[in-house]
């Protein structure tokens, strides 16, 4: 058995992670009193602000991973598989229809988390490795080949040789630091895709080089207990967010080719489950089971907690960011979108609906609008129903909100 997946996350998985259950509803965590509300206005928009325009059916058990490239989205799942949906609409379809999808990758162990860098993606498994899929674009479709599984036997090889490559991981039982011994709930790439980044429910975030996929560091015992999440911003800093209630971030430096600690950020009061950034990283939004997200500013990798958004009645379980708005999924079943204004205050500009159970993930991606000067984003919503649900977020200019 592995450390135990953080409970607090207001699920508990199962030693196979085939399935999952709510706590009961008379658990919950302090809503962050401490920190003042950055809400303005509970602002709830017509409904025509938002609109679900399709549910993508497809996966067997929950959603555990989205992410969009190149205008199709992957998604993993606990039932093993990755699919690619193609043709997605960005507009409601004139008649029901669901987008093509097909099975890219069957694994050999549930899904964790998806990553895409060139030809190459990327995918974290509860069998505590990290499989390389190549991308063949010159066919009319494409095909997914099965390129390395991380650690690389090289690797595991050359670490085997030496005993100071061992590491405890138990009481009574040492690995090779190159290797995860627990899920690995996490990954995310530099930002010029040299650097695969992982981390794990085993405490470590592990550097990978992807020319070659050789494991080039592991921060052994990064934190106190299982980490949840991770993000990178565009210049550098990583940051992890764990169980142990704590975010902490982390900085390379070019000369030793090593990452170190930069700051460790203490507001939340429980297990933190999603982390994003903003686009100029700026802005470091933080979700954990207190139900509110914590927004954090200062770039650099020295960020200050500014306030906490609130509205929230379960754990925050998914996070995504982009220009001037922020998701956030819960194990409430829903999603909000907030929008920062000029003044650094949120207004929650709308509330999704749909889902029947927790909301594991988040994607979001900016679309062309057809209504002069709205912004139009599409959100990609991935739950613990296993469905995958679409929305149309129409965005009016600042001014028509406040």
């Amino acid at each position: 058995m592995g450390i135990t997946p953080p409970c607090s996350m207001a699920y508990i998985a199962d030693e196979n992670n085939e399935s999952s259950q709510v706590l009961s509803n008379s658990v919950f965590f302090s809503s962050q009193p401490s920190l003042p509300s950055l809400n303005f206005r509970d602002h709830l928009p017509p409904p025509s602000l938002h609109q679900c325009i399709t549910t993508l059916k497809g996966h067997s058990s929950y959603i555990s991973s989205l992410t969009v490239h190149d205008k199709s989205l992957y998604s993993g799942s606990s039932d093993q598989d990755i699919r690619l949906w193609t043709s997605i609409p960005s507009d409601p379809p004139s008649h029901q229809s669901i987008p093509p999808s097909f099975i890219v990758a069957a694994t050999k162990s549930p899904v964790k988390s998806l990553a895409i860098s060139g030809d190459n993606l990327f995918s974290s498994h509860q069998d505590h490795k990290i499989r390389v899929w190549q991308i063949n674009h010159h066919q009319e479709h494409p095909r997914y080949k099965l390129r390395a599984v991380l650690p690389t036997p090289k690797d595991r090889f050359l670490s085997l040789l030496l005993p100071r490559n061992y590491v405890q991981v138990r009481r009574h039982k040492k690995c090779t630091w190159v290797h995860h011994v627990d899920a690995i709930s996490g990954l995310a790439l530099s930002h010029d895709g040299a650097l695969l980044y992982s981390v794990s429910w085993d405490r470590t975030l592990k550097v990978w080089r992807t020319s070659d996929f050789k494991c080039m560091e592991s921060l052994a015992a990064a934190h106190h207990d299982a980490i949840n999440a991770i993000t990178v911003s565009w210049d550098g800093y990583i940051y992890t967010g764990s169980a142990d209630t704590t975010i902490k971030a982390w900085r390379r430096h070019a000369e030793e080719k090593k990452h170190s600690l930069v700051a460790t950020l203490k507001r939340h009061k429980s297990a933190v489950n999603a982390l994003a950034l903003s686009a100029d990283g700026s802005v470091l939004y933080s979700g954990a089971c207190d139900r509110s997200v914590v927004v954090w500013e200062g770039g650099g990798g020295l960020m200050a907690a500014t306030g906490a958004l609130r509205g929230h009645t379960r754990a925050i379980l998914s996070l995504a960011a982009t220009a001037e708005l922020v998701c956030s999924g819960s194990a409430d079943g829903t999603v909000r979108v907030w929008r920062r204004g000029e003044d650094k205050r949120y207004s929650c500009l709308s509330v999704l609906e749909g889902h029947g159970r927790p909301v594991k993930s988040l994607a979001m991606v900016g679309v062309e609008s057809h209504i002069e000067s709205n912004s139009s984003y599409l959100v990609f919503s991935g739950g613990m129903d296993c469905d995958i649900k679409v929305w149309k977020l129409l965005v009016p200019p600042l001014e028509g909100i406040m």
